[in-house]
């Protein structure tokens, strides 16, 4: 274990992936705001190309602000190697692209966010890559739902929008039984409140916009190798096994061991497909991560004391929140997320739709949009906003019902975030 594995979570939150930049001796990694990078000579230049050498190229493959921050999300997932792109959903499309051939299925859960929802069920459609639904409630239904054409099962740790927390263990049992490697969305919890890792994940994917980024303010992706998918074991994933007749023949898993999906993704997926991360994006994201570990609590402390708030409120039918002592999926939530159960959650309006519609209109320090994980602390109502595209059997299953809304909870004072929902509820 190097020196760096062995420092403290919050340590490697401020200084993973980072050092005193070389040139000016900067203490922050600077912004390096170029397209590309002047080769030492011939040899270098072909090196770098031929995936003899790592190194930069053009700032759409890789650049040092970029490097630091996946070196970074890395460190705190415990991965062997992490690739930043320009969102979440480009973080998805090139995992799939890397994994999936024409013709194959993957297993995800339907307690997704609305957009993965539509993006696995439609979008993908056009690639011939095929989902099959499993309800993250019931583990089984995963592995009822196996093929010989699945290639991969992707959960969320913590449900968007309904704070569904996923028994990660038994669902990665079913992955490892069949071959295939388990894929976590881990952008609701994050690292700090949970590794998907020490779960049984293979490769793990945040939307970096969120919670990682923690101001509002940059939209970036990432995926974590987590370093622990025997790829050539299976044969089912000739992107990483077969010779690349891009590369010369090279053979992604033997020239780069346990991180050779996130080689794959950025020399093959990135690197055509071309959903860079700026740097700009990057930098202000490293920056957001250096606090996460003293957000995250806030955020679970605040979204608590709201949670119990609205369970005595007599507008309100039901709060869906593993943080409470009486959710059903408490038990499960001290195990998979020790720390908190997150800043999200969901509660049911008794007066339905309409009750959504005038919460979300009423409300003054809560800013109605269809972010997460902001500072501030955010509400929508999914129903008539994310989750609107889906049929309203989908939108039940997917925890985004008539009468739902949802909460992303801030950092602001407590008192005044419950003020204001009280304003918005009696007005």
């Amino acid at each position: 274990m190097s020196d760096q594995e062995q420092r403290g979570f919050e340590t490697r939150a401020i200084h993973a992936g980072t050092q005193p930049d070389p040139a000016t001796g900067a203490r922050v990694t600077p912004i390096y705001q170029t397209t590309s990078y002047v080769f030492e000579n011939a040899e270098h230049a072909a090196a770098l190309f031929g995936l003899q050498q790592f190194g930069n190229i053009y700032t759409r493959i890789m650049n040092p602000t970029q490097d630091a921050l996946e070196q970074r999300v890395a460190s705190l997932e415990g991965g062997t190697a992490a690739l930043a792109v320009a969102s979440g959903h480009a973080a998805q499309l090139i995992t799939m692209h890397t994994l999936l051939e024409p013709g194959d299925e993957f297993i995800a859960a339907r307690q997704l966010y609305g957009g993965s929802i539509n993006q696995f069920g439609h979008a993908f459609k056009k690639f011939d890559w095929n989902v099959v639904w499993a309800d993250a409630d019931d583990p089984s239904s995963f592995e009822r739902a196996l093929s010989d054409k699945t290639r991969a099962i992707f959960i969320e740790s913590i449900a968007n929008p309904g704070g569904v927390v996923v028994d990660i263990p038994a669902i990665a049992a079913i992955a490892r039984r069949a071959g295939v490697p388990l894929i976590v969305d881990n952008t609701m919890a994050t690292p700090y409140l949970c590794r998907p890792k020490e779960h049984g994940a293979d490769i793990v994917v945040h939307s970096l916009t969120k919670f990682l980024g923690g101001h509002g303010n940059s939209i970036g992706g990432v995926i974590v190798d987590c370093g622990t998918f025997d790829w050539k074991g299976s044969g089912r994933y000739p992107s990483i096994t077969q010779p690349n007749p891009s590369y010369n023949g090279i053979v992604m898993a033997d020239a780069f061991g346990d991180m050779a999906f996130a080689i794959a993704c950025r020399t093959l997926g990135l690197r055509d497909l071309g959903p860079a991360i700026s740097p700009f994006n990057a930098f202000l994201i490293l920056t957001g991560i250096e606090t996460l570990h003293l957000r995250m609590q806030r955020h679970c402390d605040n979204a608590l004391e709201v949670a119990r708030w609205l369970e005595s409120r007599p507008e309100v039918a039901w709060v869906s929140y593993a943080g409470l002592e009486n959710s059903r999926y408490h038990g499960l939530m001290q195990r998979i997320c020790p720390n908190g159960a997150g800043a999200v959650f969901t509660f049911g309006l008794k007066g339905g739709y309409d009750a959504g519609v005038a919460l979300v209109s009423g409300v003054k320090i809560f800013s109605h949009l269809a972010n997460i994980g902001d500072t501030r602390s955010l509400i929508i109502h999914p129903a008539s906003t994310t989750h609107s595209q889906l049929t309203p059997e989908q939108r039940t299953q997917a925890g985004a019902a008539d009468d739902v809304v949802r909460l992303s909870i801030g950092l602001e004072s407590v008192d005044d975030i419950i003020a204001d929902l009280e304003q918005a509820l009696t007005g």
